[in-house]
C-alpha cells in the first residue's frame, strides 16, 4: 500500500510544512510510501469562494516540500496548458474528478512522462476508465519506458452521485478497475463529501473516513487517498471531511494492519 496525503488546498506554507513533516514522520515509522498531495487551485468549487494560492506560489511551496522533505509530489492539473510547467515540479499529475473525460487534459498530462492520477468521474461507471487510459496511452512519449498502462496511469475511486446531495462507494469498482492493469487508489476522504450541502458549500462526515478505508483494503487496493489538515474545520475546501492531522497515525495503523490482512489470503 502506498499513500497519497496532504491539505485539500496550498492555503500557506506553514500549514503544508507542518504537514508535510507530520506525513513523513508518521508514514516513515510504519513503512508507508508517500506522496505529498495538495493543490494549488480549487477550479470545480461549487461557488466562487477560496481557490488557494496559484500555480505561481503553489509551485514553489511544493518543490519546497520536495526539497526539505525528499517526498514525491502529487497536485491537480485544470487545463492542458498547465501541464508542461507542473511536470517540471511534480511526480504525478492528477485529473480531477469532473475533468476525467477531458480528451486534451488527459493527453496534455501524459506527454508530460510524468504519472498521470485519474480520479474517476462521479457519474461513471468503472468501465468508462478504459477510455480514459486509452487516451492517456496514445499520448505517451515514444521513448517511454512503460508502454503499458501500468505504473504510467493510476485510477483513483471517489464515490458515486447518490442523489442530489451524497455520495456512495460501490467496491465492486476497485475489482473491476484492478483488471485494466493500473494501480487502483481508494479516496477515502472525497468518498465522505455531501456535495453543496451546506448553502452552497460542500459538507461531509470525516467520522466515516476509517470505515470506508478499511473496506477497500479489505477488498484490495494499491494506495490509499487522504486528505489531512492540522486543524480542518478552518480549512478554505472540504473542511467537513479531511482527516485531522492529529489522527492520521492512528489511522494509518489500521490502513497497514488491514493491508497486511489483505494480502495475506
Amino acid at each position: 500500500m502506498f499513500l497519497i496525503a496532504g491539505p485539500c488546498a496550498i492555503e500557506n506554507e506553514q500549514t503544508v510544512m507542518q504537514t508535510a513533516q507530520t506525513l513523513r514522520d508518521v508514514c516513515s515509522d510504519l513503512g508507508i510510501r508517500l506522496y505529498f498531495k495538495s493543490s494549488f487551485d480549487k477550479a470545480n468549487r461549487t461557488s466562487a469562494s477560496q481557490r488557494g494560492v496559484g500555480m505561481d506560489a503553489g509551485l514553489r511551496i511544493l518543490a519546497e516540500v520536495k526539497s526539505r522533505f525528499g517526498l514525491p509530489i502529487l497536485t491537480d492539473v485544470h487545463e492542458s496548458w498547465q501541464c508542461e510547467r507542473v511536470a517540471e515540479v511534480a511526480d504525478v499529475l492528477q485529473i480531477p474528478a469532473f475533468l476525467s473525460r477531458q480528451t486534451d487534459l488527459l493527453q496534455a498530462a501524459a506527454r508530460t512522462g510524468r504519472i498521470v492520477n485519474i480520479k474517476k468521474g462521479q457519474f461513471m461507471a468503472p468501465w468508462d476508465m478504459r477510455g480514459a487510459i486509452a487516451k492517456c496511452l496514445d499520448a505517451q512519449p515514444a521513448n517511454s519506458q512503460q508502454p503499458t498502462a501500468n505504473g504510467r496511469i493510476w485510477l483513483t475511486e471517489r464515490g458515486s452521485s447518490f442523489g442530489y446531495g451524497n455520495l456512495v462507494v460501490d467496491m465492486t469498482s476497485l475489482v473491476k478497475m484492478r483488471e485494466y492493469g493500473c494501480p487502483v487508489i481508494f479516496d477515502a476522504t472525497h468518498s465522505v463529501q455531501q456535495p453543496s450541502t451546506q448553502q452552497g458549500v460542500t459538507g461531509g462526515n470525516r467520522e466515516m473516513v476509517p470505515y470506508l478505508m478499511r473496506a477497500a483494503l479489505a477488498v484490495g487496493v494499491d494506495g490509499i487517498f487522504l486528505e489531512v489538515h492540522p486543524t480542518p474545520e478552518l480549512a478554505i475546501s472540504d473542511a467537513a471531511n479531511q482527516v485531522r492531522l492529529d489522527d492520521v497515525r492512528a489511522i494509518l495503523e489500521q490502513a497497514v494492519a488491514f493491508d497486511r490482512l489483505a494480502h495475506s489470503f
